[in-house]
């Protein structure tokens, strides 16, 4: 692949950029899993449907569907740019994860009725996957659909669920056959979320945020439209969306934002008399950050070059998902070392640098190498499907 973009598309990056540049406060300072206060997720739902507007939210997806029918790359540079300015994306679940399973999956009527929501950022996603009992072994869930005329009526409970508390639809996997194997008797399905039955309670992690949820279903009636793809076959449904959701186009980005903070504080704040920058320990420190980042960047290039040709990543994700949520453990734990006892202090105290991201973030990346699969059944793929190594 070559890793250069075209002059059109930097043409579109550098568009892109003015917009944001433009419509952000020049204080921005956001995370869509993190959203808590109101007044926040109100710009970030009114940004949101700015860039519905202008068929940003998802540029590459067909005309039909709400897109722009660009090429892929032009999608991967907006969610570079995204990711960078820390712009909010309230269609983010949808653009990632739900939409593309619909495309390859749903039916003409589910992607009508759908996909035109998740562009305008009318509809927001969440994702109900794990269960309190089944998390990396995630075909041991629970939770039933079991069906009841046009309907199935579901019963169960789903945690870690991002964003459910501000979502409008759920999409989820629930058990239809008791009786398969693990693996074969799981079906797919989506559900608005204000659907008698489904009840949603916020969970707040260490560091006082309240963007995981769990959901529970009580005999919640499903219409069976709403089921994509083949009943018992939702395993292989999920796993295009596991693949869509690893492939951490952006996250890259958003690690060198972080890193552009840090080497800019380390050249303003002095320890000893001399700027951090100057230091041995924190510019060797900085150095190999920088590396990682661009190594990530690839990763995510090459992704990328696969989905612009029409294939879905398999081990490919995998190896991005792995490397990038291990790079943002080892980016805060730098980050909260070169700023010393200020890499301890948390967003509104006066003591704060960085605006507390660095404390904040340290905090929140305990989970990345959990969340979406954790790295050892990353590293389990990558041997098994990547390198052709049997089972263990």
């Amino acid at each position: 692949m070559d890793f250069r973009f075209t002059p059109e598309e930097e043409s579109f990056r550098q568009e892109v950029r003015r917009f944001l540049q433009s419509e952000l406060p020049p204080d921005w300072d956001y995370d869509p899993f993190e959203a808590g206060e109101d007044e926040s997720w109100e710009f970030a739902r009114a940004f949101t449907r700015k860039l519905g507007e202008r068929r940003w939210t998802a540029p590459a997806w067909p005309p039909e569907y709400g897109g722009l029918g660009l090429d892929f790359m032009r999608q991967v540079i907006l969610a570079e740019e995204m990711a960078y300015f820390r712009a909010p994306n309230t269609s983010q679940i949808g653009v990632t994860y739900a939409g593309p399973t619909i495309i390859v999956h749903g039916t003409e009527e589910q992607k009508r009725e759908l996909l035109p929501g998740i562009v305008s950022g009318d509809i927001v996603w969440c994702q109900g996957f794990s269960e309190p009992n089944a998390g990396s072994d995630l075909a041991s869930l629970q939770t039933t659909a079991l069906r009841d005329g046009d309907d199935y009526v579901v019963n169960g409970v789903k945690i870690w669920s991002s964003l459910a508390h501000r979502a409008n639809w759920c999409f989820f996997l629930a058990r239809t056959d008791p009786e398969a194997p693990k693996h074969r008797g799981i079906s797919f399905f989506v559900v608005p979320m204000d659907t008698p039955g489904i009840r949603v309670v916020p969970i707040i992690n260490m560091a006082g945020l309240k963007g995981f949820n769990q959901i529970f279903f009580e005999e919640v009636r499903v219409p069976a439209r709403y089921r994509v793809g083949e009943e018992n076959r939702g395993w292989y449904v999920a796993m295009t969306t596991l693949n869509f959701e690893r492939s951490n186009i952006a996250s890259a980005a958003g690690a060198k934002r972080t890193f552009d903070e840090l080497v800019a504080y380390c050249r303003e704040a002095k320890a000893d008399g001399e700027p951090l920058l100057r230091q041995p320990r924190v510019r060797h420190r900085l150095a190999e950050l920088a590396i990682e980042i661009e190594v990530g960047r690839y990763l995510s290039y090459r992704v990328a070059s696969i989905q612009a040709r029409g294939g879905v990543p398999l081990h490919e994700s995998s190896m991005a998902k792995v490397y990038h949520s291990e790079l943002n453990q080892r980016l805060y734990r730098s980050g909260a070392e070169v700023l010393g006892l200020y890499g301890q202090v948390r967003e509104g105290d006066r003591h704060a640098r960085l605006r507390g991201r660095i404390a904040r973030g340290y905090l929140t990346s305990v989970a990345s190498t959990i969340a979406a699969g954790t790295s050892e059944i990353q590293r389990n793929i990558i041997a098994e499907r990547g390198l052709g190594l049997p089972r263990s």
